[in-house]
């Protein structure tokens, strides 16, 4: 009985939990069906009145979705296969080699999480600029190539590897760079399919530093061009809302393809 209790307890705390997170998207999607509603009420009203699709079909006709889309598309595309090839190469040497320094490399990486990524602005910026990558999608994508808190999650899971595969690797004549890529890379792929749902919602979610680097507005993603739903003194909430859930749809699809590995790769880490 008391087992009963408690989980009946837990359940209806995670529920409790579930329904706050979610609240917020769930008064979007509201808003976004309820075209020419006060959004500002109190209560906020979290079930429509009435469904009606105006503000998708307004706003898809005002915004030129496909041309975003695919911009979109290109820079998350390029961030996270450039993501996951930096941070997997940059981690397996932390995780597999023992060289003087490592120990104090991998802290001095780890201490930069605590830099705000708007201290880094002018210093990218700058050298976007230098590289002559400004107004292109590759200067979009090159400040993100790689990020710490996967290298971190890959050298945790790289950690878990036992060492003797990679010994057999070095019997049958396979250099560090093959044995990286054939031995240890298959291994660890519900790590990378995590550090890919990661970049792939930040690239996908990139708002402020495309409108920094790109000049041409028909470049932007789709984050950056729904501020042009958004006008000096005054906006439209409702077609606001109904660009921002059609901007997440990919990412929650994506979430859902990849949750058995998304929480087989968290596992994995936190046990290494």
């Amino acid at each position: 009985m008391m087992k009963i209790t408690k989980k009946t307890i837990l359940y209806m705390a995670l529920i409790i939990v579930a329904i706050f997170t979610t609240g917020p998207f769930l008064w979007i999607l509201s808003t976004s069906l309820m075209p020419g509603e006060n959004v500002f009420t109190f209560p906020p009203k979290i079930i429509p009145t009435s469904i009606s699709f105006k503000n998708y079909t307004d706003v898809w006709a005002f915004l030129n979705f496909p041309m975003y889309i695919g911009n979109t598309l290109i820079i998350t595309s390029l961030g996270v296969t450039s993501n996951i090839f930096f941070s997997c190469l940059t981690a397996y040497p932390l995780a597999v080699f023992k060289f003087k320094g490592r120990d104090f490399v991998f802290a001095a990486l780890i201490a930069t999480m605590i830099i705000p990524a708007s201290a880094g602005l002018i210093v990218n910026y700058l050298t976007i600029i230098k590289l002559g990558a400004n107004n292109t999608f590759l200067g979009v994508v090159m400040p993100s190539m790689v990020t710490v808190f996967n290298v971190f999650l890959m050298r945790q899971a790289f950690m878990t590897i036992p060492m003797e595969m990679k010994d057999a690797g070095k019997i049958d004549g396979a250099g560090e760079f093959r044995i990286w890529w054939q031995i240890m890379m298959p291994m660890v792929r519900p790590a990378v399919a995590v550090i890919g749902l990661f970049q792939f919602m930040a690239c996908w979610n990139e708002f402020l530093w495309p409108i920094i680097i790109l000049n041409n507005s028909d470049m932007y993603p789709l984050a950056a061009a729904l501020t042009f739903l958004k006008g000096q003194f005054s906006y439209n909430f409702g077609w606001l809302a109904a660009g921002t859930v059609i901007s997440v749809i990919p990412i929650i699809a994506i979430f859902i393809f990849c949750q058995k590995y998304f929480i087989e790769g968290m596992a994995g880490a936190i046990k290494g």
